[in-house]
Formats: structure tokens, sequence, C-alpha cells
């Protein structure tokens, strides 16, 4: 694992969130020295994952840019479906993809990307039901553990985690080289 001081990282929260997607990834960044911000529709709100399990806003999406973060990273679960209802947190991830900040998002995560509409010929994966929805958004479907496309990195499930922080990893290398 890369040790990374000064990597600013914004992971989404909404309500139903799937508890490994969103806590796997904000330690092992941490742990790698980046500072973690969990960023939601509002400061300070704590939101239940699918097991109860809260994770409280450290600050409002409408408050942040993408410009701020080196890291967007949208966990899965039923959140992105509520995460996308608010035009704050899909501008937030539009920004990010546009500025080529790694995009990071896991199982139904890519319903995100879905509503940026900067996801048009990019090499996709995310949890199998979301495939549609993928392609519908003019994504080209990839069943792998971890898909890289430059800036964006997606996997399926929860299992792909260690996959997906290599992925992260990797893209940061990347950017950063």
């Amino acid at each position: 694992m890369s040790h990374i001081p000064g990597l600013r990282v914004a992971i989404l929260v909404e309500k139903l969130y799937e508890d490994l997607e969103l806590w796997y990834p904000a330690l092992r960044l941490r742990e790698a020295g980046a500072t973690v911000s969990i960023v939601g529709p509002k400061a300070g709100e704590s939101y239940p994952s699918k097991h109860g399990y809260p994770a409280r806003a450290d600050a409002s999406a409408a408050d942040v840019k993408a410009a701020d973060f080196d890291v967007i990273v949208v966990p899965g679960g039923y959140s992105p479906d509520h995460m996308r209802r608010n035009p704050a947190m899909v501008e937030m991830v539009t920004r990010g993809i546009k500025l080529g900040k790694v995009v990071a998002a896991i199982c139904h995560g890519p319903w995100m990307l879905c509503s940026t509409r900067a996801i048009q010929g990019r090499k996709i994966t995310g949890f199998y039901s979301i495939r549609d929805d993928v392609e519908n958004a003019g994504g080209v479907w990839q069943d792998d553990a971890c898909v890289r496309d430059g800036n964006i990195v997606t996997s399926r499930t929860p299992d792909d985690l260690p996959a997906f922080m290599k992925g992260i990893f990797e893209a940061l290398a990347g950017a950063k080289g």
C-alpha cells in the first residue's frame, strides 16, 4: 500500500449505504495518510447503512467542490439511488470526472456515474443488476472485479474491495506520475 500524505478524499454517503463499501475505503485511505471527509446532503447528519450502522457527514455536498479533493468514492448499497436525487451530489461527481479527479464507484455506485452523463464510451462495472443503466448511459459494461478507465475506477461487490482499492491506488499513481 502506498503512503500518500496530503491526499484529500471525499466519500459520499446517503441512507442505506453498504457498510463495507464506505468503511473499507475510508479506513484504507486514512491508513495511507489521506484526509477523508464523509460528504452527504447535510453536514452533521447521520445516515444509516443497510445494516443500521450510522455514518455522520462531515460536510454537505452543497458546501464543497470536486476541486477540493483528489478522490471521490461512491459506495453502493441503495444509497446511490438517493444520492442522485441531490443535484449538489451529482454535480460534485460530474465535476470530479471532468476535472480528472479519481472517481471510484462500487456495486450500485455507478448509478451516480450514470446520472453524470459523463460515462459515454467509458468502461464500467458494478453490481450486475445495473448493467442496463450503465449501458443506457453510454458506458461499456465489463464484468471484472475492478475496471479502470482513466480516472474512473469501478468494482462489483464487497468481495471486490481489495481489487477496488488497488485500482484506486493505481489511478492515483497514474494521476501523479
